[in-house]
């Protein structure tokens, strides 16, 4: 690739790259297989000196390893390390200095005898796979209860030295039986890490009700996010938001007209916290003053979607912009530089993709870039911005490369009520007439569906089926007015908009009303059954994978964690309960269904499937449960969900393709 803005130094790291088939040559299991695996680049990183990258790929089943490429030197990816645990994930990892990286793992653990819960962890390693050391504080053998959180690092560089680093701490109190020793601290605190010799220095003493802290660009800590909790220690659904001016230790409470403000990061040298509060029914973007005049200003804002995402950029994450997603997600630069350099980009790449810059080197002359977009699971790139020179590197998803993908085109369609909905309709290459279609709801229900590649989707879509994804009411990013109290307390809103994305098909000549079925994950799996309850003749076969089945069931999962409260109260409480759980409702499915989940689920427990499976038996409907042993709601295993695929293809192949 030449042009008049970039060169293309043409170096794609060196890797065992296969050949790939087309669709047409590949069967269903082949298909099933490239679309469910995991991601060649799960996260991605670039060291100070930007001569290095790092990144975190899989064996496409439940084992991360960390890779190291000198740039510089042979291109070559080398394994640094691997995590090889079914029940945790190598999440990222991020350079530390030249020689080091910090990485976190997050998993789920059984506690209090059975009962699952998250877990992290904190370590560092050598970029050549030397002196890993964990950086996790160690459990004192007198503490009380499970550590759970085990750190997030707040910044990299602290008082300009490269080899201490800022991070949490939870700090659990200890038996005091029989002791003086004992430490009675608790809380969420913050410490000075030196990750060569792992001595720590207490910066901020814990606090038992603090869940976040935010460091600004320099390495000084100023933000604090507190959830009070009840006399019983169940959180009260509050959440407090304080700051800290410059060379004090005394935190301040935002309050008055900026009680709702939610500050996400702070600039360093216009001594201003960044964040979002809502305007008239919609979140827009602010900078507000930390010296101690409160005074607000609106950065970005929009009348008709949430500005929902702060952009930032380098190893002190400096505040670059933010990002909304009207039909496509759109990025607003503050800073002109970045601006008409992503640009550039945008023009210069084929197909006009979205351009996301993922990291920098210190002095952000050298850019990490991600480029995709709906028909391209996305190519990494590294931007030399001096000498324009702009080096293709490994791409996301290397078994799909040349698979041919199918456009997704936003559309709007009419409720019963009249109200427009958006949403994103994908049909396969090539397809002028009616004939088999998916209807696709998004999980949450607090998300949205937008605009880009999405595996999923393009499986449908490789398989013959037009796939429609509605942003019902109760979806994010809209508005108040739109989300509304949520897609459980107003299902009957959210799921008859996702039942009209159905009619829409249909009238449109679409899908062929007999070959018409419905898919979901999570709360989009719950739409898929609940959907039988409003209108069984609707849909003939109904996929749910991870559904939430019994909204009462659900609250009360919830009563062995300290969030019982909030999930409590984001269900509610009323008829709404039982007349939205589709268990209730066994005998009013006509449509086959087949139902997967993991036994593993923090999310949504497998006794909602386990539930709705023999409610439906009961029922004498046609019902499949497939079970995944040892795996979470996301079903991070690449042959699992590869699996998943071919048994969904064979379900809607059986009751679909007439």
């Amino acid at each position: 690739m030449k042009n008049a803005l970039f060169a293309s130094t043409g170096v794609l790291l060196a890797l065992a790259v296969p050949h790939h088939a087309s669709a047409q040559e590949l069967s269903a299991e082949q298909i099933a297989g490239r679309f469910g695996a995991r991601a060649t680049v799960l996260d991605m990183s670039l060291s100070p000196s930007g001569d290095k990258v790092a990144y975190i790929s899989s064996d496409n089943a439940t084992t991360e390893i960390l890779y190291v490429v000198d740039l510089k030197g042979d291109g070559v990816p080398k394994a640094v390390t691997s995590l090889t645990d079914n029940n945790a994930d190598l999440s990222y990892c991020d350079w530390a200095n030249e020689a080091s990286l910090i990485c976190v793992a997050h998993g789920i653990v059984k506690v209090d005898g059975g009962i699952p819960a998250t877990f992290s962890r904190a370590f560092s390693v050598g970029a050549d796979g030397s002196k890993p050391r964990v950086l996790t504080a160690d459990r004192s053998s007198r503490a009380y209860g499970y550590q759970q959180d085990g750190g997030t690092i707040l910044a990299l560089d602290v008082e300009g030295e490269e080899n201490r680093i800022l991070m949490t701490r939870q700090f659990l109190p200890e038996v005091t039986t029989g002791t003086r020793l004992a430490k009675e601290d608790e809380g969420l605190g913050v410490e000075e890490v030196d990750i060569d010799s792992n001595r720590r220095r207490l910066v901020e003493r814990p606090d038992e009700e603090a869940v976040r802290y935010v460091a600004d660009d320099n390495g000084a800590l100023r933000l604090k996010v507190r959830r009070p909790r009840d006399s019983s220690g169940q959180l009260t659904g509050e959440v407090e938001y304080f700051y800290r001016a410059p060379d004090t230790s005394r935190w301040t409470r935002f309050s008055g007209d900026l009680e709702g403000f939610v500050p996400v990061a702070v600039d360093a040298a216009s001594n201003v916290a960044y964040g979002f509060q809502t305007v008239d029914g919609f979140d827009a973007l602010f900078r507000v003053a930390l010296d101690g005049s409160n005074r607000r200003e609106q950065v970005i804002a929009r009348d008709d979607v949430d500005i929902d995402r702060l952009i930032r950029i380098g190893r002190q994450r400096r505040v670059v912009g933010a990002s909304f997603a009207t039909e496509k997600r759109q990025v607003e630069y503050l800073d002109p530089e970045m601006a008409e350099l992503a640009a550039q980009l945008q023009a210069a790449l084929p197909g006009k993709p979205l351009i996301n810059i993922v990291d920098a080197s210190a002095d952000e002359q050298t850019l990490l870039i991600i480029a995709s977009s709906d028909v391209d699971p996305g190519m990494s790139y590294l931007l030399e911005r001096e000498s324009k020179q702009l080096s293709p590197l490994l791409p996301l998803r290397d078994p799909l490369v040349d698979m041919q993908m199918a456009q997704m085109k936003p559309v709007t369609f009419p409720a019963a009520d009249g109200t427009q909905i958006p949403g994103y309709l994908t049909i396969p290459a090539g397809r002028s007439e009616a004939g088999p279609a998916i209807v696709l709801p998004h999980g949450g229900p607090g998300s949205r569906d937008e605009w880009g590649f999405d595996w999923l989707v393009q499986f449908f879509a490789a398989r013959g089926y037009a796939v429609l994804q509605p942003n019902f009411r109760g979806s994010t990013g809209y508005g108040d007015a739109w989300f509304g109290r949520n897609g459980f307390q107003e299902w009957r809103t959210a799921v008859g908009d996702v039942n009209d994305a159905g009619r829409w098909l249909v009238s449109e000549g679409i899908a062929d009303p007999e070959q018409l079925g419905i898919a979901g994950w999570s709360y989009g799996g719950y739409a898929a059954l609940q959907s039988q309850v409003l209108d069984p003749e609707l849909y003939q076969a109904v996929v749910a994978i991870a559904p939430v089945t019994d909204l009462g069931t659900l609250v009360d999962e919830a009563r062995d964690y300290t969030n019982f409260q909030v999930v409590k109260r984001f269900i509610g409480e009323g008829p709404h309960v039982r007349e939205g759980s589709p268990a209730n409702f066994a005998d009013r499915f006509s449509a086959p269904v087949i139902l997967f989940h993991g036994t593993e689920d923090i999310n949504v427990r497998d006794s909602q499937s386990e539930r709705m499976e023999d409610r439906l038996k009961a029922a004498g409907a046609n019902v499949r449960y497939v079970q995944y042993k040892g795996l979470d709601h996301y079903l991070n295993d690449g042959r699992v969900r590869g699996n998943m695929l071919l048994e969904i293809d064979q379900f809607l192949g059986e009751h679909l393709r007439k």
